[in-house]
């Protein structure tokens, strides 16, 4: 089965509503520092294309209960680089189209800008992840994915399509990210929702971390001094101070907050599932 039940984690922390999702393809080759798949998905920055993946997910569709959502995509990006040259996700859109399936879109590329005649035909909201506006910062963050002034231009463009757009930011670091939160949202205020998470560690994202930024974990480890399922949380007197500014300044210019595995408030919904038509 391609279409799986979301919530991977079975987190207590999870407040998404029920929904599918659907990965295109496996592995992600943005390669980000904070990456939580390479705990589960083997060569997890390697993309591999899915055998018989169409045809398949034809079959499945055809008994899908079209009241859901499915989500593409939370394990691995629909927008790999190889998809400009196999069209693979694109493929899946149209029979997304030809099922009248509701989807909801999350990606950190702006490939999908080629999709948006597509995408304007479907029951569907599209969203992009920005961690940071800083270019240099999300260059060491995600030293594959596509600068986030791309994303945030082919977001706009969907929008002037009609589409219901999103967007999250995530995750945010202390000390890092959340010195130009103000900057990325203010980029990002044309969207009608915007779901924010804090930086959560595992013993690999811990590792690459250190790699990367020595210093700046020096001070953050300190911080991290409460664990959920497998996960380190920040401190949570910071964590819930993060969250409430983050919130306070989301909703001060009329977009509506969400927060992932936080045990957070939500309005309407953490996703932005509650915009898919």
């Amino acid at each position: 089965m391609y279409i799986r039940p979301f919530d991977p984690w079975k987190s207590k922390l999870c407040t998404c509503p029920f929904k599918y999702t659907l990965n295109p393809y496996t592995g992600c080759d943005h390669a980000c520092v904070y990456c939580y798949i390479t705990s589960y998905i083997p060569k997890a920055f390697r993309v591999r294309v899915k055998d018989n993946l169409l045809p398949s997910l034809e079959r499945e569709l055809r008994k899908f209960d079209k009241r859901f959502i499915i989500a593409m995509s939370y394990s691995s990006d629909p927008y790999p680089t190889i998809e400009k040259e196999l069209g693979i996700t694109r493929r899946v859109l149209e029979l997304f189209k030809r099922y009248d399936i509701r989807c909801l879109l999350l990606t950190k590329s702006d490939i999908f800008e080629r999709d948006i005649d597509l995408l304007s035909e479907l029951r569907c909201a599209v969203g992009i992840t920005v961690t940071t506006i800083d270019e240099r910062k999300a260059k060491l963050l995600e030293p594959n994915a596509p600068p986030p002034k791309g994303r945030i231009r082919a977001l706009k463009r969907a929008k002037k399509a009609g589409i219901p757009v999103y967007a999250r930011i995530d995750p945010i670091i202390p000390f890092y990210t959340w010195e130009d939160f103000e900057e990325t949202l203010d980029a990002l205020d044309f969207v009608s929702h915007i779901t924010v998470s804090t930086l959560k560690l595992r013993p690999d994202i811990r590792a690459r971390m250190r790699a990367k930024f020595p210093e700046l974990m020096k001070i953050l480890e300190p911080l991290y001094t409460e664990k959920y399922e497998g996960y380190y949380y920040l401190r949570r007197d910071i964590r819930l101070q993060i969250l409430e500014k983050a919130r306070r300044l989301i909703e001060d210019r009329g977009i509506t907050f969400g927060s992932c595995r936080e045990g957070y408030y939500s309005h309407p919904t953490c996703d932005g599932s509650h915009l898919v038509p």
